[in-house]
């Protein structure tokens, strides 16, 4: 991964909040994230892990430093392009799947391509392409309601990577399931990284953030990094 081009860069990237007296909620730090790697986050609660998933998800403008996302500066956009670059670029998955419940799985995929620039008439096979890479072909007519969690999880999948971005940003993806379907979803980011897709997983366990080759750890809004053995 050496070689690849960078798709996150930090370049002392920091974020405080306005006083009196300011709270620095994420101190200015360095990071690289390659394509194709597989990148894990951890730390406690209230450590930054959801001020770093807002920076990089492009949600929040640091108030220092500078982000590249697939070698673009952030911090020179305005608004509207940072939103357009965030739903074409970034795929997100929650811990709660975010499904809307009176839509079909195939509804709910295609409703995330109405704003990043496919035309109508293909937003529907792209959904089912979608769900068929995550498993689901044969539950596209399904309601969330009728579908498990595990299943629900893979939906919400399938709609962050129905416009084919560059980065897959997962924050506590198997926070919601029980272990044995667990264990399926993390399978499931295993085949889309050997497929070449770039991840950051933000978890609280250890055992997820084993899976990731790189582990880095926030604490007290400081990120620190170990290669994972």
């Amino acid at each position: 991964m050496s070689g690849a081009a960078p798709v996150i860069e930090f370049r002392r990237v920091g974020l405080s909040y306005p006083g009196p007296p300011p709270v620095e909620a994420f101190k200015p730090c360095d990071l690289t994230v390659r394509r194709g790697e597989f990148v894990t986050v951890v730390g406690p609660s209230g450590s930054g892990k959801s001020t770093f998933l807002n920076i990089a998800g492009l949600l929040d403008v640091p108030t220092q430093g500078s982000y590249l996302l697939d070698g673009m500066d952030t911090g020179t956009l305005r608004d509207v392009d940072r939103t357009a670059l965030r739903g074409r670029r970034i795929g997100f998955v929650f811990q709660s799947f975010h499904l809307l419940p009176h839509r079909s799985a195939l509804e709910n995929v295609a409703l995330a391509t109405v704003y990043n620039g496919f035309e109508r008439a293909g937003r529907r096979a792209a959904a089912r392409d979608a769900l068929e890479r995550v498993g689901l072909g044969h539950r596209v007519h399904s309601l969330p309601t009728m579908l498990s969690g595990g299943e629900r999880q893979r939906v919400a999948i399938a709609r962050a990577l129905v416009s084919r971005p560059s980065l897959l940003l997962c924050d506590e993806p198997t926070g919601n399931l029980d272990s044995a379907t667990a264990a399926s979803i993390l399978t499931l980011l295993d085949e889309l990284h050997a497929d070449g897709m770039t991840l950051v997983v933000i978890t609280h366990d250890q055992a997820v953030a084993a899976r990731g080759a790189r582990t880095v750890t926030i604490r007290d809004g400081v990120m620190s990094e170990q290669v994972s053995v």
